[in-house]
C-alpha cells in the first residue's frame, strides 16, 4: 500500500468508535450513551475491537432479529473474520471442539437436542419447588448472620450455584473452584494463559466427572452425557465442552442478574413495593421479564461471522466481516419499548433479547426465569425493610466481565 492510500485508510477508521463502549458515570442500569445513539440513527455500524478489526455492531431490535434469524450468520469461532471476544478467546480456539454455541445447523441441532430435556419448561416447573427451599436457607442463613450483609455472597451467586450443580451432577463442595475458573472464562482482560489455564482445569474436572458417571449414573445431565459418550454419539471432549458450557452459564447470569436486579428494585421503590406485594404469578411473571430487559447483562455483545453477503438497513454487510449483536441496545430500543430508560414491572416485555433470538437462544431460559420468579418475590416479602448499607456510587460494577453485575451488594434490613 503507497503511503498516500496508507493514510486514507488511516483516516477512514479513525472515528470508529472503539466497543464495548463505557457507561455513563451514574447511571449504572443505562446501556453506554454512544450505544443508544446507535439505537435510533445508525442500527448497523462499524466499530473497533481489541485487535484493531472492524465489524459491524447491530443496535437495532429489528435488524437484530433478521439477521440471527439469517442463516448466512454463523457462530463458527474458526471462521476467517469472527470478531473474538479478546486475545485469550482468539489464542484458545483450538482447546474447544465443537459445541452448542460455536456450531450452526445442522450440527449445532444435535448438539439442543442433547440439552433439551434438562430444561423442558415442564422439568424446570418441577423444579420450583426446590428452588424455594434453597431461597429460604438461604435466606434463613443471612437472617441469622450479622449485618450489614453481601447478597451476592449469602443468595445471589449459591443459588444458581446450587441448583446448576444439582441438575449437572456437580458436587457442590467444589463451587469455589468452579465459580473461580468460570469468572476468568467471562473477564474480558484475561489473558491468553489465564484462559487457557482456566478452560483445561475445567475441562479436566468435566472429563473427570463424566467418567464417574459412566461407573455410577445417577439422574442428572452428567450422567446423560455419559451414556452420549458411551453410546458414540459425543467424543468425551464434547460431553466436556458442553459440561463446562452449562456450569458456566447456568450460574453467572442468574447470578449477575439476581445481585444487579435487587440493586435496581432498592433504587426504584415504587417498583419493589409492586414486586413485593403481589401475589399474582402473572404479575411476577412480568416483572421479571421486564428486569431481564431492562438490565441485560450481556453487555460485551454476541459474536456472528457473515458467510455471504447480506443486504439489511441499507447496509451491505460482506461475506467474511464480523458482526457483533449489543442485546442491551435492543433492549432499550425506543421503537420496541416506549420509554425504554423507565423500569416499569407491569410493560410487556417478552419481546425482549435477554437470551437471544433464534436458534441459538440460550437453552437454560427457563430455568432463569423460574428461579428470578422466585428469589425476588421471596427476598423482598421476608425483609421487606431490605435496603443499601452503602451508597450506589461506592457499589463496583463488573465493567471488567462479559456479564454484567456488581461484585457485591452490602445490605441491610
Amino acid at each position: 500500500m503507497s503511503e498516500t492510500a496508507s493514510r486514507v485508510a488511516t483516516s477512514a477508521t479513525e472515528h470508529v468508535p472503539y466497543f464495548p463502549m463505557d457507561r455513563n458515570e451514574g447511571c449504572p442500569f443505562d446501556p453506554p450513551p454512544g450505544i443508544r445513539a446507535l439505537v435510533t440513527e445508525k442500527p448497523l455500524a462499524r466499530v473497533r475491537i481489541w485487535d484493531d478489526s472492524t465489524p459491524w455492531l447491530i443496535t437495532g431490535h429489528a435488524e437484530q432479529r433478521a439477521l440471527l434469524a439469517d442463516p448466512r450468520i454463523s457462530v463458527d469461532d474458526r471462521l476467517p473474520g469472527y470478531p473474538h471476544w479478546n486475545a485469550g478467546m482468539a489464542s484458545s480456539i483450538d482447546q474447544r471442539p465443537r459445541m452448542l454455541v460455536n456450531s450452526d445447523p445442522p450440527e449445532h441441532g444435535r448438539f439442543r437436542r442433547m440439552l433439551t430435556y434438562p430444561f423442558t419448561a415442564k422439568r424446570v416447573e418441577a423444579m420450583r419447588s426446590s428452588i424455594q427451599t434453597i431461597t429460604d436457607r438461604l435466606l434463613d442463613e443471612m437472617l441469622a448472620g450479622p449485618r450489614p450483609a453481601d447478597l451476592v455472597a449469602a443468595l445471589a451467586l449459591p443459588l444458581p450455584s446450587l441448583m446448576i450443580s444439582d441438575l449437572l451432577g456437580v458436587p457442590y463442595d467444589d463451587h469455589e473452584f468452579f465459580q473461580r475458573h468460570a469468572a476468568v472464562g467471562i473477564d474480558k482482560n484475561a489473558t491468553p494463559d489465564q484462559q487457557r489455564e482456566g478452560n483445561m482445569s475445567l475441562m479436566a474436572y468435566l472429563t473427570q466427572l463424566i467418567e464417574a458417571k459412566t461407573a455410577d449414573p445417577a439422574d442428572d445431565l452428567a450422567s446423560e452425557l455419559a451414556n452420549r459418550v458411551r453410546a458414540g454419539e459425543l467424543s468425551m471432549p464434547e460431553a466436556s465442552i458442553m459440561g463446562v458450557s452449562v456450569l458456566i452459564a447456568g450460574h453467572e447470569t442468574s447470578a449477575n442478574m439476581i445481585g444487579l436486579g435487587t440493586l435496581a428494585l432498592l433504587e426504584h421503590p415504587d417498583q419493589l413495593a409492586l414486586l413485593r406485594d403481589t401475589e399474582d404469578p402473572k404479575v411476577v411473571a412480568d416483572a421479571v421479564e421486564e428486569l431481564l430487559r431492562y438490565l441485560a447483562i450481556i453487555h460485551g455483545g454476541q459474536r456472528r461471522v457473515a458467510t455471504a453477503d447480506i443486504e439489511i438497513g441499507g447496509e451491505v454487510i460482506r461475506g467474511g466481516e464480523g458482526v457483533i449483536m449489543d442485546y442491551s441496545a435492543a433492549n432499550w430500543d425506543p421503537a420496541v419499548f416506549a420509554e425504554p430508560e423507565r423500569l416499569n414491572l407491569h410493560r410487556p416485555a417478552r419481546q425482549h433479547h435477554a437470551f437471544g433470538f433464534g436458534v441459538h437462544q440460550c437453552v437454560g431460559q427457563q430455568l432463569a426465569r423460574v428461579e428470578l420468579q422466585v428469589v425476588f418475590p421471596t427476598l423482598l416479602r421476608r425483609l421487606p425493610t431490605l435496603s443499601l448499607a452503602t451508597t450506589i456510587d461506592e457499589i463496583e460494577f463488573k465493567h471488567d466481565k462479559l456479564a454484567y453485575g456488581v461484585h457485591a451488594l452490602p445490605v441491610t434490613w
